[in-house]
């Protein structure tokens, strides 16, 4: 069965009225769920695999039948390790029917049918008793609920309900505990990810408003592959510290809780940001650990995972601290999200281990500005070298009348300091002309003609780095207010491309096959199925910067779309080929689009610098690029004689760009 969708195009700002499938929707969870990752993710399941075995051994010892309850089974790898331990009996819980769907079908393919039930409900949905989804409570509780945040999916709630209604007494519980770590630091990078920071236009300096500057900002964590964060970005103000453990082998609450650790300054500075993080101990003894430390915490070999990054939570209010001063970082947790403050101890209290104050409630956004813009967005604003080039090609902008069109945009502000002599701007999110872009006129922009039309361009719709064309649709639906001259800025925008090899992100897009001797092929081809959906098979956005690539071709300007003109009625095609020049296995195509504010100022949403002799890439950490995965990886030789060649097709009526890439070779 089919059924129309409105969906909002963010090139071309319309709604379209498409027929989809009615599984359409979990076609697209599934093809961008990751699975694979943590089925690739060898550490985690080696170190489930042995908690596994030691907490089904500590139950026979004591002469009992182990039933096992798998909460969150997913493929059901960890029941299958569990009977594999020696289990009697496991009951596997899926929420997600494909999940569910596909467990089942793992299970029978390996022969574990008769020991292993799947249940597709939710945990807090399952019955115990004869006539119940289980027929006896558990004695090993085996999940794996955990966020980076450790309780962001709902895990405490969880645990508390499979305590008090689906486990025994006297349970076992794999991973036996956790422990959050935390530490304060100051940070320049880090910190413009939250506060908007002043910005100097031609000798004046623009200050932002006291009601952003008291703001405690947005509670949301920012999850990060912190490993990405070279420790020269920040400095640490006292020692890595243990925040609090949750033992999971016992009675869990989900109700509001504080703890605190006490420490004394290690170095002075501005107190800014905690990073955290969290490792579980799979069993009592705390000898089978897995870590979710950044990688420059620890010697090799470096571990990788995207689905538990870590932590970055940015304190309500900067304070400077002192070396040796006496400090105490609080943390409070409700049952989905934590939340840090910082608070000073006197030498008494610090030794009574006392709190200074009422644990302080869940920060909240009062200025607006963090419900407006995100954290990289943030970053973006703040960033001075790419500030300055926005403001240097706006320095003819005296006497003009302006018109912005971006969404949460300074470049208004920035005009109006160079001596505009009117500007108005037109957001997509926070509309200043609350009128449709189509319906403006003359008198909207005081009775005359917009001599500048400028945009980042930047709008919170946009998913892939091609959606910002949507300016050049706003540009052409403004012809008829433009004097003739105009300027347009930027004046054009180019998509770029370069063929790479992923350190680490190809797992998220490869298939598991065997995963630690068990066949999860199921998996794999429900993942596929997928995929094959249409808007599966195009290019997904990924923040590059927190993925290590190396270039296996030189980077290219696939495509040019100039914005001094209107937009065309017929598509736009270009095809050519990059030879690849550096050995390695290409994993797909990296794409980012550039701007061109002048003829000679333009700003990259992509690369920030050239591509060094060994093909290491630098991106910008402002937005995220497109990724292109092959289906399969080419292995390269870097001889030559291969190349990747392309095709790009722009559909102005549908605000789209088709792109097909061949590897070949000579």
């Amino acid at each position: 069965m089919k059924t129309f969708y409105g969906r909002a195009n963010p090139t071309t700002g319309a709604l379209d009225w498409v027929e989809e499938s009615e599984e359409y929707d979990y076609h697209q969870e599934i093809a961008r769920s990751c699975y694979a990752d943590m089925l690739h993710d060898h550490d985690r399941n080696k170190k489930y695999y042995e908690g596994i075995r030691a907490a089904v051994t500590r139950v026979k010892a004591r002469g009992e039948k182990v039933i096992v309850l798998d909460i969150g089974t997913g493929t059901g790898l960890l029941s299958m390790m569990a009977v594999t331990a020696g289990a009697d009996f496991c009951y596997a819980v899926e929420v997600f029917k494909p999940m569910a769907e596909a467990a089942q079908c793992i299970v029978e393919k390996n022969g574990f049918s008769d020991k292993i039930k799947i249940i597709n409900k939710h945990s807090t949905d399952v019955t115990v008793g004869p006539d119940g989804d289980m027929q006896v409570k558990a004695n090993v509780l085996i999940t794996e609920l955990f966020d980076t945040e450790l309780i962001g999916e709902g895990a405490l709630p969880s645990y508390e309900h499979a305590h008090q209604n689906l486990m025994q007494d006297r349970c076992e519980a794999v991973p036996h505990r956790a422990t959050v770590y935390a530490q304060l630091v100051e940070s320049e990078l880090l910190w413009s990810w939250a506060q908007l920071q002043p910005v100097e236009v031609e000798g004046a300096r623009l200050v932002p408003p006291p009601a952003v500057g008291r703001c405690a900002g947005a509670h949301a964590v920012c999850d990060i592959q912190l490993s990405q964060v070279s420790p020269a970005s920040f400095t640490p103000l006292g020692p890595v510290c243990t925040m609090f453990t949750v033992d999971f082998s016992k009675p869990v609450s989900s109700a509001f809780q504080a703890h605190s650790s006490q420490f004394v300054a290690q170095s002075s500075g501005r107190a800014q940001v905690v990073l955290s993080w969290w490792d579980l101990d799979m069993d009592p003894s705390g000898s089978i650990v897995c870590t979710m430390a950044p990688s420059w915490t620890y010697q090799e070999p470096k571990m990788w995972r995207d689905h538990w990054m870590q932590s970055v939570y940015f304190l309500p209010v900067e304070s400077q601290v002192t070396e040796g001063e006496e400090l105490s970082l609080m943390v409070c947790h409700d049952d989905y999200s934590l939340w840090y403050s910082l608070q000073r101890t006197s030498c008494e209290k610090l030794q009574r281990g006392s709190q200074t104050e009422a644990p302080p409630s869940r920060p909240c956004c009062t200025c607006q500005a963090h419900l407006v813009w995100t954290r990289p967005r943030f970053g973006e604003l703040n960033d001075r070298r790419r500030t300055e080039s926005y403001i240097s090609a706006l320095r003819s902008v005296k006497d003009s009348v302006c018109l912005s069109v971006s969404d949460g945009s300074l470049l208004p502000v920035f005009a109006h300091m160079l001596g505009a002599k009117k500007v108005r701007r037109f957001h997509l999110t926070d509309t200043l002309l609350e009128i449709r872009l189509e319906q403006l006129t003359s008198n909207d922009v005081g009775g005359e003609q917009i001599s500048v039309l400028m945009g980042e361009p930047y709008f919170s719709t946009s998913l892939l780095p091609w959606h910002s064309l949507f300016f050049w649709y706003c540009r052409t639906a403004l012809a008829g207010l433009l004097r003739p001259n105009a300027s347009i800025l930027p004046r054009a925008a180019s998509l770029h491309m370069v063929a790479v090899e992923f350190q680490d992100l190809w797992r998220i897009r490869a298939p598991c096959g065997t995963c630690e001797g068990f066949d999860v092929t199921p998996m794999d081809e429900m993942v596929q199925r997928s995929l094959d959906f249409h808007e599966s098979r195009e290019a997904e956005p990924h923040p590059l910067w927190e993925y290590p690539c190396r270039a296996l071709t030189q980077s290219t300007a696939a495509m040019t779309f100039d914005f001094t003109q209107c937009l065309p009625q017929q598509p736009i095609s270009t095809q050519g080929s990059l030879s690849f020049i550096r050995e390695g296995r290409c994993h797909g195509v990296a794409l980012w689009m550039e701007y061109h504010l002048t003829d000679d100022i333009t700003v990259s949403a992509g690369l920030t610098g050239p591509i060094n002799e060994q093909g290491d890439c630098e991106w910008s950490r402002h937005r995220k690029q497109g990724v292109y995965f092959f289906g399969s990886p080419w292995e390269i030789s870097g001889d030559g004689r291969a190349a990747v060649s392309y095709s790009f097709t722009f559909e102005p009526s549908l605000g789209d760009i088709r792109m097909d890439f061949t590897v070949t070779s000579q």
